[in-house]
């Protein structure tokens, strides 16, 4: 596995552009990201093809980077680390004289950037049910007994603007939201995505530290709000207490009692923001070096993405939502890289379609909703995308 190190100038960031349409054009696969406050850029290319995967075992897992949908029984993919580029604060180089991937040149002699042909599905006619009437019905089905809550989703496509890049959003991603995970994949397996998401499934460090945390409710942010005078709905404190209890059950299912518990608090997403309690376990105290994989397979789809109770909210969303989510409200992120795995919910996140982009966005509905609320709330999330294409 090659690295290389870079800093992010106009310059290198056209190399980024190089080197993934050199990799696409010989049918590999790239994921490239940038971890929540962080100024590290990595592009991990995937050159021998993603590799289909039923059953996810972190412990096991060679360095790459790992993509699932939203339903839990599909197939994850998973990106090996066949070469590593980093561009950070340091010096940019070439790890080999030699390979594919170098600048290629003009007649005149000028660097020459090809746009990248990205793995690009083709527009469908899906249309979603009213997301007013779903949000009814969903209340409906609450109000009967049968959930304490659902999340249903939407989807809409938008054109293109003239001239959209998809790599230039992707920097201005990751300037508006430096608490996000931003992302941007491509592969014949998934199609191309990019997202900004802000909350984390699961995380081992190299400490063997365990990290998850609950992520809900949400209003609109300015830059003129005051965090700690932020004042939340009883529907908002609810829903994101479902979600805490939720991830606290799933401990409980496995018999893990030491963890530790910080929050709730309001925590700023792009032009939103949202309630979040942090959790954290120290593997080795508990001699539980497995306890990543299994609390991945607890956790997704988690009560903030789905519902509760989760199986019967599964089921609901299949049969009433009227579309397939395919990765949005999946997973994705690197595993086994830099001896540390980080597994994101993918959220605010769009898919990339022949004429326009496919984006997605959900909220959580308790018997406190109001349908056209909840898909102004959905609203709001789309807009952090919607002004990257015009």
């Amino acid at each position: 596995m090659k690295e290389t190190v870079a800093k992010p100038t106009i310059e290198e960031q056209q190399a980024i552009r190089n080197i993934i349409a050199n990799t696409l054009e010989t049918g590999g696969a790239f994921s490239l990201w940038r971890k929540p406050n962080t100024n590290e850029k990595v592009l991990m290319l995937c050159n021998s093809g993603t590799a289909e995967v039923s059953e996810v075992n972190l412990e096991d897992t060679k360095p790459g980077f790992l993509v699932a949908p939203f339903l839990p029984d599909q197939a994850k993919f998973f990106f090996p680390a066949d070469e590593v580029f980093r561009f950070s604060d340091g010096d940019w180089h070439e790890a080999n004289d030699s390979t594919s991937w170098r600048l290629k040149r003009n007649d005149e002699g000028g660097r020459k950037y090809p746009q990248p042909n990205y793995h690009i599905n083709k527009s469908t006619t899906t249309v979603a049910n009213s997301y007013q009437a779903l949000v009814q019905v969903s209340l409906s089905a609450i109000e009967d007994g049968k959930f304490e809550k659902i999340v249903p989703s939407r989807f809409e496509d938008v054109r293109y603007r003239e001239g959209f890049d998809v790599l230039t959003a992707f920097h201005q991603l990751c300037e508006r939201h430096p608490n996000a995970m931003v992302s941007l994949i491509s592969s014949h397996a998934t199609g191309t995505w990019l997202g900004a998401t802000p909350e984390l499934l699961v995380s081992i460090d190299r400490q063997s530290k365990f990290k998850t945390h609950a992520l809900a409710g949400t209003q609109p942010y300015s830059a003129s709000v005051d965090l700690k005078s932020v004042a939340w709905t009883q529907k908002e404190i609810e829903e994101q207490a479902l979600v805490s209890r939720y991830i606290i059950n799933c401990f409980k299912k496995i018999r893990v009692r030491e963890y530790t518990e910080h929050g709730p608090k309001t925590v700023i997403a792009g032009n939103v923001m949202h309630l979040k309690t942090d959790y954290q376990v120290d593997m080795n105290e508990i001699n539980f070096p497995q306890l990543g994989s299994v609390m991945l397979k607890l956790l997704h789809p988690t009560s903030a993405v789905c519902g509760m109770p989760l199986d019967a909210a599964l089921e609901f969303l299949k049969t009433n939502e009227g579309y397939n989510r395919e990765l949005y409200s999946g997973y994705l992120g690197p595993v086994n890289f830099d001896q540390e795995s980080h597994l994101y919910v993918n959220l605010r996140c769009m898919q990339l379609l022949e004429r326009s982009a496919r984006l997605y966005a959900g909220a959580g509905v308790t018997s406190d909703s109001d349908p056209e609320q909840e898909f102004l709330e959905t609203e709001m999330k789309m807009k952090n995308l919607k002004v990257l294409l015009g």
